[in-house]
């Protein structure tokens, strides 16, 4: 799809790339306003949008406003979260297998998150996204010092042992804690259905303020790609680059982790499908892939919500299966180390 979508010379153009991606960005929002595991039906939903008053607008209202808002919200900020977060990491190792799930770095936040529930009760949005920036930065820290020599296929097999230490300890300290069990046993699994309200709000603006980090960040970044002589001769520090795509991305990543759980494979679509639209240019690569990130995670989330009703399966297992092919052709291609 996306190849003939670049065939035409006309979309070829990066405004009307995006604007393309934010309509629809925009009709995937609705779309998940509209959709949900319970009894309403879409067109009930639709009036809601419209104003249009129902004969049971009390619980339509609170399933609306409580319930599917929070959740779409948070579909949309996490999945930016982590499309940009992949495009960081990726960039700084320049290695497209990397991805903040695949190396551990949200299973670092997931555990530091379980850990705090355990030990120090915690509740609060400003909470979880501390105890997951802590987690998230000790598992980058160890995933870009591994970096620094060997394979990209090397560093993804560290990072998902490391990732798989972490989920090890993880379940071990909930099934050891039958209160904290229950209350992440879900999440765990990558779930968007605990969204609140509460949760997200406070939220919002430093994943605001960190998307707009992560820009800043691409001329800088842009230059290191070039080898770190280059990027001494533009005026750039590779030291002071490097640390801040640790600090933004860990970020990203830890807010992401606060809000869904640690989701996998996110980080390495939204940046993949960026390239395969916007080529090499790292600042287009960055928005790009928030826009994409955010309509997959969408995508997926529906989808979790449709599969089971009445029930919700958790998005982290349809995140997989979009994933893994994925992951599968860039271990098949010859371009691994040429593809950022």
């Amino acid at each position: 799809m996306l190849a003939i979508f670049k065939s035409h010379t006309i979309w070829r153009n990066p405004q009307l790339q995006m604007l393309a991606l934010l309509a629809a960005l925009l009709g995937l929002f609705v779309g998940s306003l509209l959709s949900g595991a319970g009894q309403i039906s879409v067109g009930d939903s639709w009036a809601y949008l419209f104003g249009q008053p129902s004969a049971d607008s009390a619980q339509l209202a609170m399933v609306m406003q409580h319930l599917r808002l929070p959740r779409t919200v948070a579909a949309v900020l996490v999945g930016a979260s982590l499309g940009v977060a992949g495009v960081l990491l990726q960039s700084a190792t320049r290695n497209p297998l990397a991805e903040s799930g695949l190396l551990g770095v949200n299973a670092g936040a997931a555990l530091s998150i379980v850990i705090g529930a355990a030990l120090a009760q915690v509740h609060s949005s400003w909470d979880y996204l501390l105890w997951a920036f802590a987690g998230a930065l000790i598992a980058n820290a160890l995933v870009l010092l591994l970096a620094q020599s060997g394979s990209p296929l090397r560093l993804v097999l560290a990072g998902v042992a490391l990732g798989a230490t972490f989920q090890g300890i993880t379940s071990y300290i909930l099934l050891s804690n039958a209160a904290a069990y229950e209350q992440y046993r879900f999440w765990i699994l990558g779930s968007l259905s605990g969204s609140s309200r509460d949760m997200i709000w406070p939220l919002i603006p430093v994943g605001v303020l960190s998307l707009l980090a992560a820009l800043v960040l691409a001329r800088p970044l842009s230059a290191l790609l070039l080898g770190d002589e280059s990027a001494q001769a533009l005026g750039y520090r590779p030291g002071r680059i490097r640390i801040g795509v640790a600090l933004i991305s860990t970020l990203l990543s830890g807010l992401a982790v606060a809000l869904a759980g640690p989701l996998a494979f996110l980080g390495l679509i939204a940046p993949y499908l960026a390239r395969m639209l916007t080529g090499p240019r790292l600042s287009q690569q960055i928005i790009f892939s928030a826009l994409l990130g955010a309509m997959v995670l969408l995508i997926a989330d529906i989808i979790a919500r449709l599969l089971s009703q009445p029930f919700d399966s958790p998005v982290g297992i349809i995140l997989a299966l979009m994933g893994a092919p994925v992951l599968i052709g860039l271990v098949r291609s010859n371009r691994l180390v040429t593809a950022i």
